[in-house]
């Protein structure tokens, strides 16, 4: 059986799901934009904010590193805490889950062969109190991830692990310390020569929701066994795949052409279904991958254009008993994204009892793993039914090497609808207002931010019989 993800947009389709889906003569006519947008793209490689694309084939001398680094730290320590946000905890977080055992902390050392992994991407209080609460600190070794060294959520970390690990460990409380920053930017990588922490660089190249497949992601991944060098073959062949402007050979490039119609015909959320476990943090990955890299409000030129499509997170079958029936009768305003995976990594059987029962002696006999595929097939069908666009993403069976396909697949999706769109997919202004305004807030002293609270204090009054 071929190891290769597919693509089945059928459900996309006029054809197929009826006259709400995307009329052939559509996509069609989208043809010609759908390949200058792959000539685009493709012009970008490695260059200024596309350097991820370089990711799959430039790397062997930073894997063969990590893994030696990584070696180290399962001889030294019992736990690996991932210090990050967005894109540098929601990406090892993905591909943990994916990877690994679904209750990895709580296995037995002996079973593990590796630390447990927290990932600490939030700044509830009661949430660093709670680590602290879990990890021996003298048997615990922290990733510092920021590219600038300003994330203040991550620096706030920093600041108070650090002062935590000197009374714990005394002289020996850099050890404990790995940062993975910018090497020429920033103020992290100054602390890191100073102080002399082991340290890998992000590329110059790589924002933080394409940054997966460089240090970012590779070096957690590692820690906890989990086969680098197979993600980054499977990013290769789906790259490979990838590079015809062929629509019906590029699932990448036909996937963005279709999801860009979906948007224009009012389809503006993006519903991400994963019907395994393993998959359900891929769902919060690609919320980032998507909002983040599409919601924008100028083109290239300038032009006012609000564009963008709201990802959902949800997991199948769990889902079906939460949101289905809003997909199934509400507004024609989504695309739903069903992640398949072939063949499960266990089986689990299903016994036969209460044979007086019909409806549940009907399950004895079978197995989850082939009622969690009836059900999905079931909720397709229920889509199929009411009109609804949907797609199929299967994956023969969960391993490093599907998962680097489908890490790189989204990112080349991304990456086309962006230029499709004619935005740039890989700034993040709207996210900057939210972080002077919280600078403002704490009482930072710069010219800037001394304005910003002026300018947030000019607000309207809050009407008191609005507050109940």
């Amino acid at each position: 059986m071929s190891n290769q993800i597919r693509l089945d947009v059928n459900p996309m389709m006029a054809e197929y799901v009826g006259p709400r889906g995307i009329a052939r003569a559509e996509l069609d006519a989208m043809i010609p934009e759908m390949k200058k947008a792959h000539a685009a793209v493709e012009a970008g490689r490695g260059k200024d904010m596309q350097g991820w694309m370089d990711l799959p084939y430039n790397q062997d001398a930073i894997v063969a590193e990590i893994e030696a680094t990584a070696a180290k730290v399962c001889e030294e320590f019992e736990a690996f805490v991932v210090l990050g946000i967005g894109g540098s905890a929601l990406g090892p977080a993905a591909v943990q889950a994916a990877l690994n055992h679904l209750h990895y902390n709580e296995l037995p050392a002996e079973k593990r062969k590796a630390p447990r992994l927290y990932i600490e991407d939030n700044i509830d209080p009661e949430r660093m109190a709670a680590l602290m609460d879990v990890v021996d600190l003298k048997k615990t070794c922290f990733n510092v991830i920021t590219k600038s060294g300003g994330t203040a959520e991550t620096m706030s970390q920093y600041l108070i692990v650090t002062e935590a690990l000197k009374a714990a460990c005394g002289d020996d409380w850099k050890k404990h310390i790995i940062i993975t920053t910018s090497e020429q930017k920033g103020f992290l990588i100054k602390i890191a020569k100073r102080e002399g922490f082991k340290t890998f660089y992000i590329p110059d190249g790589v924002g933080g929701r394409f940054s997966e497949l460089c240090p970012v992601g590779l070096i957690a991944a590692a820690v906890c066994n989990i086969d680098i060098r197979g993600l980054l073959a499977g990013a290769k062949e789906m790259d490979e795949r990838c590079k015809t402007d062929d629509v019906f050979a590029n699932p990448a490039l036909l996937d963005a052409g279709l999801m860009v119609i979906a948007m224009n015909k009012g389809a503006n959320m993006s519903v991400m279904m994963p019907y395994a476990d393993s998959l359900k943090l891929m769902a919060d990955w690609y919320a980032q991958l998507w909002a983040e890299s599409l919601g924008k409000n100028l083109t290239l030129d300038g032009k006012p254009c609000n564009v963008g499509q709201t990802p959902i997170k949800t997991l199948g079958v769990t889902d079906q008993h939460s949101q289905l029936q809003l997909y199934t009768e509400g507004p024609f305003d989504k695309v739903i994204t069903f992640l398949k995976v072939d063949a499960f990594r266990a089986t689990t059987p299903i016994p036969h009892g209460c044979d007086d029962i019909p409806t549940i002696a009907f399950l004895g006999g079978k197995s989850h793993n082939q009622l969690i595929e009836s059900e999905r097939q079931g909720t397709e069908y229920a889509l199929f039914k009411a009109q609804r666009m949907c797609q199929i993403i299967s994956l023969p069976e969960v391993n490093a090497n599907t998962i680097g396909q489908l890490l790189y697949f989204f990112e080349l999706v991304t990456a086309y609808a962006g230029a499709l769109l004619n935005i740039n997919t890989f700034n993040q202004p709207g996210v900057e207002e939210s972080k002077l305004a919280a600078y403002a807030v704490m009482g930072y002293d710069s010219e800037v931010h001394t304005a910003k609270r002026e300018e947030m204090k000019n607000r309207p009054e809050r009407k008191a019989e609005y507050i109940l």
